[in-house]
């Protein structure tokens, strides 16, 4: 009996041993990252923040009109020479056409009269007054004589502004009007040719310069979009030539009135175009970002494994204990993906090659 009691527990003790070294064996087994594994991952962390409503606007590339000069006729006349092209760069002061008119060289023929005049009733003032002092002639004649003066004089001087206004020291007697830019910067309106005729009564403009270092973008809002849309919102702009290039901008201005036809409100943005990337007239596509929606549990976009149909992700507290977390998407606004789930803030997780390691705690 006693023989038989030692055999039990010997055998008791036997399975015992092999029970530990089962579970020593488990433990062992359990995923570990390797050193290699480690340098192959990223890791980032959640956060709570502001759910965006980013909105997707198409937008259209204009000039600054606040930084732009468009040049009328002052006179009418015809284009001896057109001196730049569509597109140039000038200079302030630098010659764009030279037109000939016949108004400029009516004028310079009426300032010659009103000199001659103004000699004239000069020379009858000196003798009117010359007499008057020597009791030849009376006082109103005098007076008369002196007022036919002034009349010269006023007579000049109104044929004199005249011709100020209408291009100064920019024209010639021979009635040559000489159009100069007035700012620095590109000729972005070109509407007329040499040999091409003008006339003052014309409403439209004949040179467009503007410096371009700067441009609007403007965007129509739909009216389901309109409360979504506030001045100072960020927004970026990635024009249609350029699909990699990311501009940001704000709004700075919101029209107050829909158009009548697309039922769209307009907003503006202006942009630094320093590099002279942008050129009026391009096509963009306008992203507003809206920040006052409710807060809730973000995390970066490349977090995410997906698989059957559900949305998971790996969490990292060390490199022997990762979890993996089916997660409730919200939405997915560019790099960032809001979450229902309540994680703390701060909350490690990885963003690279995590489906490896999906994989293997999932086989554990």
């Amino acid at each position: 009996m006693k023989k038989i009691i030692i055999l039990s527990f010997i055998a008791l003790s036997a399975l015992s041993a092999c029970s530990h070294k089962e579970e020593a064996k488990k433990e062992d087994t359990k995923f570990t990252l390797s050193d290699s594994m480690q340098r192959m991952i990223k890791i980032d962390t959640a956060s709570f923040c502001n759910i965006d409503d980013e909105i997707s606007l198409s937008g259209e590339i204009g000039y600054n009109e606040n930084n732009l000069v468009k040049i009328f006729p002052r006179n009418s006349g015809q284009v001896v020479e057109a001196k730049v092209s569509l597109g140039d760069k000038v200079h302030k002061g630098e010659v764009l056409a030279i037109i000939r008119s016949a108004d400029i060289a009516g004028n310079y023929s009426d300032l010659n009269s009103t000199n001659a005049d103004v000699n004239i009733a000069k020379r009858q003032m000196d003798n009117a007054e010359s007499l008057y002092k020597n009791g030849i002639a009376s006082e109103r004649e005098y007076t008369e004589a002196k007022q036919n003066y002034d009349k010269a004089l006023a007579a000049r001087h109104k044929v004199q502004s005249v011709i100020n206004i209408n291009g100064g020291g920019s024209i010639t007697k021979d009635g040559d009007y000489i159009l100069k830019s007035p700012i620095d910067g590109y000729v972005v309106e070109k509407k007329i040719s040499t040999g091409s005729f003008i006339r003052t009564d014309a409403t439209e403009n004949i040179f467009t310069i503007s410096d371009l270092k700067n441009v609007w973008v403007n965007a129509n809002v739909y009216e389901a979009d309109i409360p979504k849309v506030k001045e100072g919102y960020t927004v970026t702009v990635i024009p249609l030539a350029y699909p990699d290039k990311k501009l940001t901008g704000k709004i700075e201005k919101i029209s107050q009135v829909l158009d009548p036809m697309s039922k769209a409100m307009q907003v503006r943005v202006l942009l630094d175009n320093s590099d002279m990337m942008l050129k009026p007239d391009m096509y963009a596509k306008v992203i507003v970002d809206n920040t006052q929606g409710r807060r809730t549990t973000c995390i970066p976009t490349s977090a995410l494994v997906s698989q059957d149909g559900k949305d998971y992700i790996v969490l990292f507290n060390s490199n022997s204990d990762m979890t993996i977390l089916e997660v409730n998407l919200i939405k997915t606004v560019g790099e960032r993906t809001y979450i229902n789930n309540e994680l703390q803030p701060g909350q490690k997780l990885i963003t690279q090659n995590q489906l490896l390691i999906f994989n293997q705690l999932l086989n554990e």
